[in-house]
Order: structure tokens, then sequence, then C-alpha cells
């Protein structure tokens, strides 16, 4: 089977919502160049169904769960999912920050050392590059996470932008870490903190959402960031590679971790409304559009000096033609990526982008794009699903209340 059908049979897996991916044999693989994340042995171990995903081997489920059940484990307890292939960099120099925001529109200078952002890199049509967290360690020193899907993409536009500064005279390095070298396992759930605070010297009750620190997790000298992809609290730990099995196993000494795998990321993140690069943000879209425009810190706009910025302050002011949504489908199969939007009176709107059963909630979510005047909350739309139009609403985001750990 070729790297791309077992990634088209995932794609079909993961948009189509199936909870038990034991009917698609996808252990088995022919191509080369696959590449093994540090904790490969413990995904084999753990019996995980094991795909091609953006060229890394990754567990969509393990034998002893069903995506689902997977789903509402980590909402009520805490799992441990592999993310080691996205791309992890290290950022150096005096003028690394006037970098990084000639890049994005995030605030660095305001920021706080030891604090993270999310943020994108934009192009200069004010279009999404990449979605991505950056970490001001110091003022002379940043830690970057971003999509495995853009890593070459990415790596090219970061050397690419801090050469130009370096010609300049200006102090900008750039340091990629590759799989063999760091590992990174998200942590997630309601008793993620109460799980990792036995093993950290980290005083995790001070550590809030999208804040970082350097310390010892199971005694590997770790980077613990409090913040995820799922909507629940947790952590992002950065560890050295050949240490990463150590750590993953000293947590699974609780009954109440267990791994999980890409399918549950997927539905976790979509019950949080959060965007996946490539489905429902790319290089056309802009944070305006995507309903992101919190991204687009005050003062950078005051500055007008980011990448797109006449576009994206223009349509900020003046809005824009279409947005992202998210969709509630009570009943039936859900809809998937490019799945039409209609208005009720049956003119095409717009296309879902994303879509899944909510094990938390029952039946299906989605979001996509529809024109500027479908975009309020509770407006009744169709969407078109296996040829027939579905009833389905405008519903606020996320579908699942957010609990990230912060300071009341």
């Amino acid at each position: 089977m070729t790297s791309k059908s077992i990634n088209i049979l995932v794609k079909e897996y993961l948009h189509r919502g199936h909870l038990n991916v034991t009917k698609v044999q996808l252990r088995n693989f022919s191509d080369k160049g696959i590449k093994q994340t540090s904790l490969y042995n413990v995904h084999k171990k753990y019996n995980g169904k094991l795909v091609d995903f953006a060229g890394f081997y990754l567990p969509v489920q393990y034998a002893d769960m069903s995506v689902s059940a997977s789903h509402l484990f980590t909402r009520k307890s805490a799992s441990i999912f592999d993310v080691s292939h996205m791309l992890q960099t290290n950022v150096r120099g005096k003028d690394c920050i006037s970098w990084f925001e000639s890049i994005c529109p995030v605030d660095l200078k305001g920021m706080a050392p030891g604090t993270s952002s999310l943020t994108v890199f934009l192009n200069e049509k004010g279009g999404i590059i990449d979605d991505l967290i950056v970490t001001k360690v110091m003022d002379n020193q940043l830690y970057i996470v971003s999509n495995a899907g853009r890593l070459e993409v990415d790596k090219q536009h970061m050397l690419q932008t801090s050469e130009i500064y370096r010609k300049k005279g200006k102090d900008v390095t750039i340091k990629f870490w590759d799989v063999t070298e760091r590992a990174l396992i998200a942590v997630q759930g309601p008793m993620a903190a109460c799980n990792l605070q036995p093993l950290t010297d980290i005083p995790l009750a001070d550590l809030m959402f999208m804040n970082s620190r350097i310390g010892k997790v199971a005694g590997v000298e770790s980077r613990v960031t409090r913040c995820g992809y799922t909507g629940e609290d947790g952590f992002e730990i950065s560890i050295p590679a050949d240490k990463a099995e150590n750590v993953v196993e000293a947590l699974l000494q609780s009954p109440d971790v267990k791994l999980a795998g890409l399918g549950a990321r997927d539905s976790l993140r979509l019950e949080a409304g959060l965007c996946l690069y490539g489905n429902d943000i790319d290089e056309t879209i802009t944070p305006v559009e995507a309903s992101l425009t919190w991204l687009i810190a005050k003062t950078r706009r005051n500055e007008n000096n980011f990448p797109g910025a006449d576009i994206i302050l223009r349509q900020i002011k003046e809005g824009v033609r279409k947005r992202r949504i998210g969709v509630r489908i009570e009943s039936g199969a859900p809809a998937r990526k490019d799945a039409v939007l209609k208005s009720v009176q049956g003119v095409d709107i717009g296309k879902i982008t994303s879509g899944c059963p909510s094990p938390s909630l029952g039946g299906n979510v989605a979001m996509g794009y529809v024109t500027e005047e479908f975009k309020k909350i509770g407006t009744e739309l169709l969407v078109n699903i296996r040829g027939k139009d579905v009833k389905s609403k405008v519903t606020k985001m996320p579908f699942v209340p957010a609990k990230y750990y912060v300071k009341k």
C-alpha cells in the first residue's frame, strides 16, 4: 500500500467518523522513508494501529480502546499523545524577537519571558502559511512548535527570512531539532496535572495556561508548556528523544493515564473548535476569514508592519466575504470535508472543512466557511451529506467548553 493510499484511508476514516479502525488494515507498509518517532516501540508494545501521518509512523488508536472511548477517557481523565512529528525549533540571538515579529502578527515584545502564544506565519496577501505556538524563553531565545505537514515549508520560510536579517548585520540563529534529537508528548485531560506533578519538580499549580518552564520530568530535564490541542487542561513536554520512553512509561504507571492516537486527537480538537491546517486554514485564508482576528495583537495593528497587514487591517475594518463557523448536525452521518453548505432555500453558500461525530455531545459537529450573511449563531442551514440535504445550525465554538488552567 502506498503512502498516498494510506493517507487517503486515514482521511476517510477520520472524516467518516468511524469509531473502530480494525476493519481497515493499516499496519503493514511497503514504503520506505517513513520516519519513526522515539516512541515507535511504545506504540508497538501497546498495540497501536500505526499509519503514515505526515511522513511518520503514528497510531490512529490502540487495540484496547475505540476512538470514541479514548476521546471520552481524555475528557474525564488523562491521555498521552505522541506529537514528536511536529517541528520543534530553537531560535537565539539579540534580534530574534524583531525577526519573528517580521513574519508573525504576535506581540512578542509585550510578552513576559516564559510565556507562550498561538500565532500564524503570514504571506504577503495575509494568508496563513502555518499556525504554531511560540514561547518567549528570554529576550534572546524563542522556542517554536509548528506542524509536521508544513515542516519543509516552515523550515524554508524561517531560514530565508532570518537570512535576510543576518545580511543586515542582525543576530538570529535557528536550530531545528530532528525527531532523533527531541521528542514531544502531549498529556491532556482534567487529571493530567495531578498525575504529572509527582514526576516533576515544577510546581504545576503556579504554571498557568500558555506558560512554559524547564524542569525535570521522571528525572529527565524537559521543557513543560501548559497548553494542548484538546480544549482540556494539559501539557506539552519536550524531552530528549532517547529518554522519551522512560517518561511515557513513568506516566503510564497511573491507571488514570492512557495512550491515545490520531483519531481521538482529531475529534477532541474539533469539539474544541480548533483548526486543522490544510483543512480549516491554508495560504488562501486570512486570520479574519478564519475567525482568528484575535491573533492580530493590538500593538501590531497599530504598527501595521506584519506580512499582509494592509489586507488584514482592511478586512478587520470593512469585513470579509466568507467566515469560518461551527455547525451542529443532530443526527445521521457526519458531514465530511467539502460537503456543500446551503441556505434553507437550497442556495450554495459554502463548504464544510472538518466534520466528525461528537462523542461528548452526541450527534455530529463540523466547521466550515459560509458567506458573511450566514455566520450568525443560530442560523438554520442545510448540509449535503451523501447526496441528501440535512438540517444543521450555525453553533458557537468551542462546541465543548474550554477547561484551560487560568487564574480565576
